[in-house]
């Protein structure tokens, strides 16, 4: 067995986790105990049974947790060599913290841990994606003017697509796309002629003659989607994180909604062409999301990451085309790809980072919105509320869209609002057509905006 137990620090870096009860805060305590020098201190989450629970089944010794009153608790705690448990932002103690990972998931909650942590000279790994969209580039640049770190949290896409991309970049390619597959595959079975999609099944018999790309892509992309046309492919997390890779890369959406071809792997380096190289991009330096294909038993994308870059001598790339790699049928396209995101699992990475000051993250710019756009005639006192797996708004769909001066309202800044005015169908949610959105969020929004692209 190869392995590394050596603590590469003289002290361990001290982390809080908030939103620490779920799956990606169990990935990330569970991969911990594997680093000697990194040790998690204060568990933020109202529910800190559940955060017990979770401590337990990892087989942490009961006389380590201690759940606080308050933040003189906190620190007898963490001196003491334990856990605290912590249900309130009150309880946290920022004297006894080196970086906090925010994975509330919550823009109201998040901004203000991350925040706060900056407030007292703590760097920030930043997880949830939804705090990003609205907040993400005040909170860098706040970071930045105090000397720490502020950082997209590897193990979710878009750090771990923004690592892809400086490899990229840093070998001298130009990138035409970028973006992951979705959240979860489509596999169709031939001998039933069904397709599963994360538990959700439907006929889909005609996939049988459409498992491979023709000569004609576009009417073969075509026809899948129609084949699916039944199931649920976008979500709304595709887009928050395909907008927080914008805001660090300057990438925009082709289409609004990105394009969601239905794909098979092999397939990428042809699909993300340019239009005239019979590919469906109308633009290039684009975002975009695709559902991948496959059958049963064979290897996932996993939601993982894809760039398609040009190639150069002809030569070079039927070499690499002999060695399995993804290169477009006419030679002019490659794709590089990631087929993993291990949620909790990579974080430690941009922890160390954080602390050591190693990352190269480049600074963000609010260069495209997350946008709402209504669904369906919307009349004034509708509330928003956001819900759900892939923490989506019922009423009006995400969409990635240009920055104006500050009139459009960023998708996740609906949550907890209302409409005090009719929004028709079609039309984006602007700030006049709301009340109760959080202040505080909003105005970390219009600094990060009056920063410019």
């Amino acid at each position: 067995m190869i392995h590394s137990s050596a603590p590469r620090r003289p002290a361990p870096i001290r982390i809080a986790l908030t939103g620490a009860n779920g799956g990606y805060g169990r990935t990330l305590l569970d991969q911990l105990r594997r680093l000697p020098d990194m040790v998690a201190v204060q568990l933020v989450d109202p529910d800190v049974d559940g955060v017990r629970r979770m401590l337990t089944d990892l087989e942490v010794a009961p006389e380590r947790i201690v759940v606080v009153a308050d933040a003189a608790d906190t620190v007898r705690a963490v001196e003491g060599g334990r856990i605290a448990l912590v249900s309130a932002a009150s309880q946290v103690a920022w004297s006894h913290v080196d970086v906090l990972v925010e994975a509330t998931g919550r823009i109201d909650a998040g901004h203000a841990y991350a925040d706060a942590a900056l407030e007292a000279g703590v760097h920030v790994v930043m997880v949830s994606k939804e705090v990003e969209t609205v907040a993400g580039v005040a909170l860098s640049a706040k970071a930045r003017e105090r000397g720490l770190r502020y950082l997209p949290g590897d193990g979710d896409q878009p750090a771990n697509l923004l690592r892809l991309v400086e490899w990229i970049l840093a070998t001298g390619f130009d990138i035409v796309a970028l973006g992951k597959s979705s959240e979860y595959d489509l596999v169709f079975d031939p001998a039933t002629g069904t397709v599963n999609q994360n538990g959700v099944e439907q006929q889909a018999p005609a996939l049988s003659g459409l498992l491979e790309r023709g000569d004609d892509l576009r009417a073969t992309l075509d026809a899948r989607a129609a084949a699916v046309a039944g199931l649920k492919r976008a979500a709304a997390a595709d887009s928050c994180e395909m907008n927080v890779v914008s805001l660090y890369t300057g990438a925009v959406a082709d289409v609004e909604t990105m394009h969601y071809p239905v794909v098979r792997p092999d397939e990428l380096a042809d699909v993300y062409a340019e239009r005239a190289d019979g590919g469906i991009l109308d633009a290039t330096g684009v975002v975009d999301v695709f559902s991948m294909l496959r059958l049963p038993g064979e290897a996932s994308f996993a939601g993982g990451v894809f760039a398609i870059v040009r190639t150069g001598d002809d030569t070079t790339w039927e070499i690499l085309r002999g060695k399995g790699h993804v290169v477009s049928r006419d030679g002019r396209y490659a794709c590089i790809y990631w087929p993993y995101h291990f949620m909790g699992v990579e974080t430690p990475l941009t922890i160390a980072a954080a602390v050591d000051g190693t990352a190269t993250t480049a600074e963000p710019r609010q260069h495209t919105v997350l946008a709402a756009r209504a669904s369906g005639d919307l009349p004034a006192g509708t509330a928003f509320r956001v819900e759900g797996h892939h923490h989506e708004i019922s009423g009006v769909a995400p969409v990635i869209v240009a920055p104006d001066a500050g009139d459009i309202a960023p998708y996740y800044l609906l949550s907890g609002a209302r409409l005090r005015a009719d929004v028709p169908a079609g039309a984006l949610v602007r700030f006049h057509d709301l009340e109760g959105v959080p202040d505080a969020v909003e105005a970390a929004y219009r600094t990060g905006l009056a920063l410019g692209a």
